[in-house]
């Protein structure tokens, strides 16, 4: 019988290499849903060729688009934020949640109430909402998997062993397009610089929170948060290849690496066809031919980020979705324009510091609703960070 599969933000980097999984083996699979933004063509071709129930655009304004690219292929098109909370909601054995920034967070908590499994590379539900999300699956009897190539390299070294007996879990990340820059060159990096990666293939933001680091970041604060271990228990190396995904550290000194090429089809493969390891096809590593595999601790004066997410850890509540919403809107201000590439580590930083005070912000209590009301209120504080600077 074919599995139900939708994928929340079908026409990213993750959603395409998603669907490049599910076009090898068409037969085995029923598209639900897929959901995109403001590439419709790629949208209504990918829901014309999968046979979709539902194609769905957030953008309201494009619905009428979506509706004549879709004529004739009796696929229904929809638009607007409810309509994908609506598709999340869809009867599913598994849902890809891949739609970029805290856009996600509704769709894939909506996924996770109607207790379906979620395979989630929306790093942002985690980090403004982890105990909602852990909590919700819980008492649905949803499943959380996770997609990024980190937190997929944990869980794998994870298996058949106990949290309690893991030290520690190392991170790795590739240090982006300007890990060997000299630190005083970073203020003048250009916004083209930044877009380029020398390892992955992503698209231009999470391309440029490579650069900065913020991408690690955040994936520190979701490790926290997916596998309940402490602050100081997660560690990240700066690691070239990006061959070794993650460590884990167990009590008894053993070290658990995971090793793949770099490609996120493993990690979507290996979530996607889960709990059984199918094959994939992706590059076999000649680890002869590779010959040297090159780790250093990171520099935080290059990458405060890091930093800044420890910060976010220690105080708790719902500052995740503060830093993220300084993070999205910092970058926003690079991308047009208005912020040098080292000050929006500076724009979250005043962000949270301001924030923090506010007593509200730090409590434990969480709903969707409170996290979206943070969330504004971050952005609006970032606004007036990023103007400050920009004036």
């Amino acid at each position: 019988m074919a599995r139900r599969v939708s994928i929340l933000g079908s026409t990213g980097s993750i959603g395409q290499n998603t669907i490049d999984l599910i076009r090898r083996d068409p037969a085995a699979y029923r598209v639900v849903a897929l959901t995109g933004a403001g590439n419709i063509a790629q949208l209504a071709q990918d829901a014309r060729e999968l046979r979709a129930e539902v194609a769905v655009t957030a953008r309201e304004d494009l619905l009428e688009d979506l509706r004549a690219a879709l004529q004739g292929s009796g696929v229904e098109a929809a638009a607007g934020s409810a309509a994908l909370v609506e598709a999340a909601s869809r009867p599913a054995d598994w849902i890809m949640s891949a739609i970029v920034g805290a856009a996600g967070l509704a769709p894939g908590h909506a996924a996770l109430q109607a207790g379906q499994t979620l395979a989630l590379a929306n790093k942002e539900s985690l980090v403004c909402a982890g105990p909602l999300m852990i909590e919700t699956a819980a008492a649905k009897g949803a499943r959380i998997l996770p997609v990024d190539s980190e937190h997929s390299a944990v869980f794998q070294a994870l298996l058949g062993e106990s949290i309690e007996a893991v030290e520690r879990i190392i991170i790795t990340a590739s240090g982006g397009a300007f890990r060997d820059w000299p630190l005083e060159r970073l203020a003048q990096a250009t916004l083209a610089e930044a877009s380029e990666h020398p390892n992955w293939d992503m698209g231009q933001r999470i391309t440029i929170d490579s650069a900065s680091m913020f991408n690690k970041a955040m994936e520190v604060i979701e490790t926290h948060e997916f596998f309940g271990v402490a602050p100081e228990q997660i560690e990240v190396l700066v690691h070239p290849q990006s061959l070794v995904h993650a460590l884990v550290g167990f009590n008894d000194g053993a070290l658990m690496a995971h090793v793949g090429p770099a490609d996120m089809r493993h990690a979507i493969g290996f979530a996607l066809h889960h709990p059984d390891r199918r094959a994939l096809p992706v590059e076999r590593l000649d680890l002869a031919a590779i010959g040297t595999l090159e780790f250093r601790a990171p520099d935080e004066a290059r990458w405060p980020a890091l930093r800044l997410a420890r910060e976010t850890m220690a105080a708790g509540g719902l500052m995740g979705a503060v830093f993220n919403a300084a993070k999205e809107s910092a970058l926003d201000g690079f991308i047009a324009g208005q912020l040098g590439f080292t000050q929006m580590a500076e724009v979250v930083e005043q962000v949270l510091a301001d924030m923090s005070r506010d007593s509200g912000v730090t409590a434990e209590a969480t709903t969707l609703d409170l996290v979206a009301r943070v969330d504004q209120m971050a952005r609006k504080a970032a606004r007036r960070a990023i103007d400050k600077k920009a004036g």
